[in-house]
């Protein structure tokens, strides 16, 4: 990466200075999976002329790198203010890291086990069309589940995105964890087109919401009076829903990074 990294006020600076737009990335920013385009791009540089902006994500910061980072040739840190990968379990402020926690931590290395085998045992079980690799992801502050397995192609998430809506394959499947592991205060998320996230209840979306409380605490921040926010899955069960209808926040359902910049020139005159 060896691109000009961008300059933008200072945040106490902005004239929009007690709102801040935060994104889900896959959906609002990329299609899934793939690169932030030139406009994407443009549109969050005019937009953090205005105010602050970051993103939050179940993905791990690698991931948004590839997606919205390596397509502007400069660290995905420097093109927001904050960064909130996994939920925000792992998050930046202007380029800066912030406390952090993890998932094996608040549930145990025993019951982690459990939770691991049973999924791998029942994907073991599942009779569906295909089935290639990467079917646990273990993040920082979840465990992501694919039926399918993460090393799906493009074409193959697009297709068992559409079989599952008929055949319900993650919705038994959370049922199914939820029947066996209710007990431990987790909340089980679908999201994307081929996955459904496992994470301690309170650690979904919203998480990202504590820094910015945090944050505003200490000397010199701000308090952000106006929360955008913007999310594909914002349906009851989606993995945006928590965040969207959070009473701190004010959602907006986009499906594809097109309508994103139609809400954001609507909203904000850029």
């Amino acid at each position: 990466m060896d691109a000009e990294v961008p300059q933008f006020p200072p945040l106490d600076a902005r004239p929009l200075q007690d709102t801040i737009c935060l994104f889900d990335v896959d959906g609002p920013l990329t299609l899934p999976r793939l690169s932030a385009t030139p406009e994407t791009l443009e549109t969050l540089r005019k937009l953090r002329q205005k105010c602050a902006i970051g993103f939050v994500g179940g993905s791990d910061l690698k991931k948004q790198e590839e997606q919205i980072g390596k397509p502007a040739g400069v660290p995905v840190t420097t093109l927001f203010d904050y960064c909130f990968s996994e939920n925000g379990l792992t998050a930046y402020k202007l380029g800066q890291a912030l406390e952090s926690t993890n998932f094996i931590s608040y549930i145990g290395e025993d019951d982690y086990k459990k939770l691991v085998s049973f999924c791998l045992h029942y994907i073991a079980d599942l009779d569906i069309p295909i089935k290639r690799g990467t079917f646990v992801e273990f993040r920082n502050g979840m465990i992501n589940v694919s039926p399918i397995g993460r090393n799906a192609s493009t074409q193959e998430r697009n297709d068992f995105e559409a079989f599952d809506k008929k055949a319900k394959v993650r919705e038994a499947f959370v049922a199914k964890l939820k029947q066996e592991f209710g007990h431990l205060g987790l909340t089980f998320s679908i999201g994307g087109q081929i996955s459904f996230d496992v994470f301690p209840t309170g650690w979904d979306k919203t998480y990202c919401l504590r820094h910015l409380e945090s944050e505003a605490q200490k000397p010199g921040g701000i308090t952000y009076k106006n929360i955008h926010f913007f999310g594909d899955k914002t349906f009851e069960g989606g993995n945006d829903y928590e965040i969207f209808t959070d009473p701190r926040t004010i959602g907006h359902t986009v499906m594809n990074p097109n309508e994103t910049i139609v809400a954001l020139k609507e909203l904000f005159d850029i």
